[in-house]
């Protein structure tokens, strides 16, 4: 978990919430992380974690009549929150990219996908002609693998599989060499199949660009295959940080447990029965006080009124760079991560 080298984004302090008729929603809660140029990092946890709104926030798309954000989001050194609407539009696309997990209402439907990626193309390239502009769409298609670019380029997306339209996506976001790739449940609408075919292209365009992928998915097969680091939300809150082998390996937190436990390879009994969290995730306009996850933790006992009361922060937990937050001192949490009873 630890570099020497200057994160391409370093995300302090961050807190996002909505006021609404019901309440504050308190979506992303005092998150902190730094990420590093070439590595890819995964940010797991159930729907409503805050992970949407978390990378949202990195692109400065939430709407500011409805969210307040406080914190600071660097990239290379430029606080995305803080500069001019003329900083962010030169940031996105360049510096930072997203690739949204429904494709088909990432593309415009009226236009065709050739105008669609060389639109994103010519925000950063205003000077360049139309033959550059051109040559330059259908080298992107080539890379991601649409066949036969030359008479696709002019067809509009619902001509395209769900599978193809996300490799337009894909296209869109990588057509200006972005330093930073943040894909949002990039395979969640896609069939096993094509799912595998996408991770393989953004890995193999990984190492042809560059790039940092920041990839946000509920899918821990997903996060085996792909991640260096994990990132484990929950009710808006980072409650664990580590690295892959880690997380699968020796996870520090109860919430992470609960996830792994819940995946056939890692949490069958002899049975065959899977480990199942109790109870739902919590209002983010009511949470719990302390931990967002007592509730649902069969371990909050473990360390008295704490769990009910105060809210833990995130810590080094052993040796291995692993963090957690969490009341359980250090060697149960580690006793516990390596195999005996999580449930």
């Amino acid at each position: 978990m630890s570099n020497t080298a200057a994160p391409v984004l370093s995300v302090q302090n961050l807190r996002v919430s909505f006021d609404t008729q019901d309440g504050t929603v308190r979506a992303v809660d005092d998150i902190s992380f730094d990420v590093y140029a070439g590595e890819t990092i995964c940010i797991v946890g159930e729907s409503g974690s805050g992970k949407s709104v978390m990378a949202g926030s990195i692109m400065r798309l939430n709407n500011s009549s409805t969210a307040t954000t406080e914190g600071k989001i660097l990239v290379n050194g430029i606080d995305v929150l803080t500069a001019s609407e003329e900083e962010v539009r030169g940031i996105r696309g360049s510096e930072v990219a997203m690739i949204f997990q429904d494709p088909m209402s990432a593309l415009n439907p009226y236009f065709t996908i050739g105008k669609q990626i060389a639109e994103a193309y010519v925000v950063h390239h205003p000077g360049a002609s139309k033959r550059e502009v051109h040559d330059v769409v259908l080298a992107m298609m080539i890379k991601v693998g649409i066949p036969s670019p030359e008479k696709r380029i002019d067809e509009y997306p619902h001509q395209f599989s769900g599978g193809m339209r996300q490799r337009i996506v894909i296209a869109i976001a990588l057509v200006n060499n972005p330093k930073i790739l943040i894909a949002d449940e990039p395979t969640t609408a896609l069939d096993v199949t094509v799912q595998a075919q996408i991770l393989d292209l953004m890995m193999s365009l990984q190492k042809e660009f560059g790039m940092t992928i920041i990839l946000i998915t509920h899918d821990l097969g997903v996060v085996a295959e792909v991640a260096q680091d994990v990132i484990v939300m929950y009710a808006g809150h980072i409650v664990e940080q580590s690295h892959v082998d880690a997380l699968f390996h020796s996870p520090t937190h109860p919430y992470s447990w609960g996830l792994l436990g819940s995946v056939a390879s890692y949490g069958a009994n002899k049975r065959g029965d899977l480990y199942t969290i109790s109870g739902s995730p919590p209002s983010l306009i009511s949470l719990p006080a302390g931990c967002a996850f007592h509730p649902r933790c069969v371990h909050s006992k473990g360390s008295g009124n704490a769990c009910m009361t105060v809210q833990p922060k995130l810590r080094d937990v052993g040796t291995d760079g692993s963090r957690s937050a969490c009341h359980l001192t250090d060697d149960v949490l580690i006793s516990i991560g390596r195999g005996s009873d999580r449930s």
